[in-house]
């Protein structure tokens, strides 16, 4: 059967593959459990009815045995009062319960064994369905898995390109600048050593000049004359 047939393909794919061509895989084991849900409500009531049909059929032809046994004892019950007549009615009644019995006989047997065989699917669709619903939960629990992985992964990758690249750049620029200040205050430095060295000159040449005026205006310079004459 068509339906059968469909069930056994879906649990026959590769799940993975499946997955994989899906845009929500979620939804779509979802979707596969709904319709075999509706599948077996579906072939539960296919069953009812095939049980109901037999059952009807049984009735029938039970009924149609009763009315044969019936009929033979109404024969013979004419027979032994004298009317032949009424036996030979009784007799084409039981004919024609026989005949139903050898119509309805085969009838009976096929629903019986259309009913035997939707029972067993039915009961085979049920033990489907109960797989799946098993693994749907974990399918789905490895499908998030599988996302959240994804995007770790790609959000890895971004940072590891982009951002820390970006970091690279930044550190290079920090780097020269601190380089670009030591050169500053190295010149700077030595300006400010060169700068002294003259300040003490100049401060070392005041001092001189007012020694040599403090010693003449107290007499204590040597007198260039005297030693001239000498």
């Amino acid at each position: 059967m068509g339906l059968f047939s469909r069930i056994s393909d879906i649990f026959k794919a590769n799940v993975n593959d499946m997955i994989d061509k899906a845009e929500d895989p979620e939804k779509m084991l979802k979707q596969m459990v709904l319709e075999m849900e509706e599948s077996v409500n579906k072939t539960t009531l296919a069953v009812a009815s095939a049980i109901a049909n037999e059952v009807s059929l049984k009735k029938k032809l039970e009924k149609a045995r009763t009315d044969q046994t019936e009929w033979e004892n109404k024969a013979m019950q004419a027979l032994q009062a004298n009317r032949e007549d009424l036996a030979r009615q009784a007799l084409e009644r039981k004919n024609i319960s026989a005949k139903n019995i050898a119509d309805l006989q085969p009838i009976y047997e096929q629903a019986k064994s259309t009913t035997m065989n939707l029972r067993q699917q039915l009961d085979q669709l049920k033990s489907k369905l109960d797989e799946a619903r098993m693994r749907q939960s974990t399918l789905i629990a490895r499908s998030q898995a599988a996302k959240a992985q994804k995007q770790i992964a790609q959000s890895m990758s971004g940072v590891g390109s982009d951002a820390f690249s970006k970091f690279d750049k930044f550190e290079g620029k920090v780097e020269k600048l601190e380089a670009e200040a030591t050169a500053f205050q190295q010149l700077a430095g030595e300006q400010t050593s060169l700068d002294d060295e003259f300040k003490k000159l100049s401060s070392n040449t005041d001092v001189d000049s007012d020694l040599l005026a403090l010693k003449a205006k107290m007499g204590l310079l040597p007198d260039n004359n005297s030693d001239t004459k000498n």
